[in-house]
């Protein structure tokens, strides 16, 4: 789902920009990140000095790769991370100990598989290559599409291509499916009038694709109030976003090098929750918007690929206590 892109000058541009907010004795602290439209709340509270607020001296580590940021959890190279659900289940059932804080955003439509015009649906998928980054959210979206429709993985035949090289490979030809997220879902469906298309996206099961913040049991132990002060930094970027729409645009749109009429329009493909919704997910659900429901469904797909061997138990997923301690105030 995620990409990368020259984030780490862009950012520092960003914060040397504003006022900084005076604070005592900042706490440092690295999060693992990529460029996703998902993580807008975080772009401008870096850029608007909303981490310093809280205490905290801030570096977004920006991946080219997300499957290489649980990794960077696990060896301490970062501190935390944003990434996808499916990550997480995927972490812990290999032995890293990391557990969500906080949802960020449900994919509604922003992570997509994008096909030539004549291909009209999932089920035509069979015995074609198809372009995404193996072992990433476009993985399992594909997975959970082709099993949606009757198909197994063996089905198609994968082409391993990092997110952000699949518009220019529909383009040329070398395939006629990819599977990918914004930007990049939009640059392929500019290039010529009614070429490409949509074939099945993240908005046919909300909340199954959610972005998360992590971190490992032993930081959140060692240090609560920074893992609080990040989520809390979170909250007043979505707030900013929602009464300055158009400064905030600017700001994300510096991160994704796109323009902030394109922000405004990938908005759509995503939804950021607010402290009012995270509890439900943490909560048993009938829904994939509920861990129990979407972890369920991700561990199965998982083991059936051989990415995992069992699949964990919710609880071992998430630490709510934040979450809760704040909306019981």
């Amino acid at each position: 789902m995620r990409k990368s892109i020259r984030a780490l000058a862009v950012t520092a541009a960003l914060a040397a920009s504003v006022l900084s907010v005076p604070v005592h004795a900042a706490t440092p602290m690295k999060i693992g990140t990529c460029v996703w439209i998902g993580y807008g709340p975080f772009y401008v509270a870096d850029a608007m000095g909303m981490f310093k607020k809280h205490g905290l001296d801030v570096q977004l580590q920006m991946f080219n790769d997300p499957a290489l940021i649980p990794p960077a959890i696990a060896g301490g190279a970062v501190a935390g991370g944003m990434l996808t659900y499916d990550q997480v289940i995927g972490a812990v059932a290999q032995g890293d100990a990391q557990q969500v804080v906080m949802p960020i955003d449900y994919s509604a439509g922003g992570d997509a598989i994008v096909a030539t015009s004549d291909i009209k649906d999932v089920k035509e998928f069979a015995g074609k290559k198809i372009a995404f980054n193996q072992l990433s959210p476009s993985d399992f979206l594909l997975s959970y599409a082709l099993k949606s429709h009757g198909l197994t993985d063996k089905a198609i035949q994968p082409v391993n291509m990092t997110p952000e090289a699949i518009p220019a490979a529909m383009v040329s030809g070398s395939v006629k499916i990819g599977v990918t997220y914004e930007p990049n879902v939009s640059q392929i469906l500019a290039q010529g009038k009614g070429k490409y298309h949509v074939v099945y996206s993240s908005k046919q099961a909300p909340g199954l694709i959610t972005d998360v913040l992590v971190f490992p049991p032993k930081y959140i132990k060692a240090h609560p109030d920074a893992v609080k002060a990040a989520m809390e930094s979170y909250l007043d970027g979505l707030e900013y976003m929602k009464k300055n729409p158009d400064a905030a645009n600017k700001i994300i749109g510096k991160v994704l090098g796109v323009s902030a009429d394109e922000v405004k329009a990938q908005m759509s493909g995503v939804h950021n929750l607010t402290l009012q919704e995270m509890p439900n997910v943490f909560a048993k659900g009938k829904d994939t918007t509920s861990f129990y429901v979407s972890g369920g469904l991700i561990g199965e797909i998982l083991k059936a690929k051989g990415q995992i061997k069992r699949v964990p138990a919710t609880e071992e997923t998430f630490d709510a206590q934040f979450v809760k301690a704040m909306t019981t105030k």
